[in-house]
């Protein structure tokens, strides 16, 4: 994880506009190109992380896919946000969601390492929201 110390400048509606567009594209993109409904649901990114292994197990490469991995990682973020009450934050062009207690999580990150076969969108859900603890 990304360590990040935010100052009085980040605020939720600016570090939030890009990821909250790039979610609400994938939403719709899933939705219409493979039928698959996202809801912001905890449950959902099961079917983004099958989502992320059925691409990488096609074969397809990093450059052809980045902008698919970074729509799941915005709606990740999105739903730990609705779930957790975290905010985007942004500094130097990344995006990371803060959940209240503090923490910084990188669910672009997590949504490369999906595609890399060593990260789960679900799992880091589970922990940023605390839930199944």
């Amino acid at each position: 994880m990304t360590t990040y110390q935010a100052t009085p400048h980040d605020t939720r509606p600016s570090a939030a506009a890009k990821p909250v567009r790039w979610a609400a594209d994938a939403v719709a993109a899933m939705r219409e190109g493979a039928r698959l409904y996202l809801d912001y649901s905890a449950q959902s990114l099961w079917r983004v992380d099958r989502m992320i292994d059925e691409i990488r197990r096609d074969g397809a490469p990093y450059a052809a896919v980045e902008h698919v991995l970074r729509g799941f990682g915005a709606y990740a973020g999105e739903v730990i946000a609705r779930q957790a009450g975290a905010e985007w934050w942004t500094a130097g062009g990344d995006h990371w969601i803060r959940t209240p207690d503090g923490r910084l999580w990188d669910p672009f990150d997590e949504a490369r390492r999906c595609f890399a076969g060593n990260g789960s969108l679900r799992l880091l859900c589970r922990d940023a929201t605390g839930a199944g603890h």
